[in-house]
């Protein structure tokens, strides 16, 4: 049997007195990435068990609302294109892409 390779993704959260993220940092050694600075972050996992996900969402207090904004449609277009590839449904990811294309228009990002 093969060795299980193991790599580990960290995250670290710098919070201010009243529990505020105040500084947002990860790292990823096997993607290069060591102590890059963030200001936002959204985590979703998977529990089988329970049939749920669960999720952690993080922003420094000092994210402007229009990278926010940014931030949400360009989550919105990657997880269409995750969706695609997880489950080939074509039909279903055009509709999210409409969704995507209206948020950014409602949101007036593309110019």
């Amino acid at each position: 049997m093969a060795k299980l390779h193991t790599s580990e993704i960290t995250l670290r959260v710098g919070l201010d007195e009243n529990q505020v993220p105040e500084k947002l940092n990860w790292s990823a050694q096997d993607g290069g990435i060591s102590n890059q600075e963030a200001k936002a972050m959204l985590l979703s996992v998977w529990d089988s068990k329970n049939q749920e996900s669960l999720k952690i969402d993080l922003w420094t207090k000092d994210m402007p609302v229009d990278e926010m904004k940014m931030f949400f449609h360009q989550t919105l277009v990657s997880l269409s294109d995750t969706f695609m590839k997880a489950t080939q449904d074509e039909k279903m990811t055009a509709t999210m892409k409409d969704f995507c294309d209206y948020f950014a228009e409602k949101l007036e990002l593309k110019k």
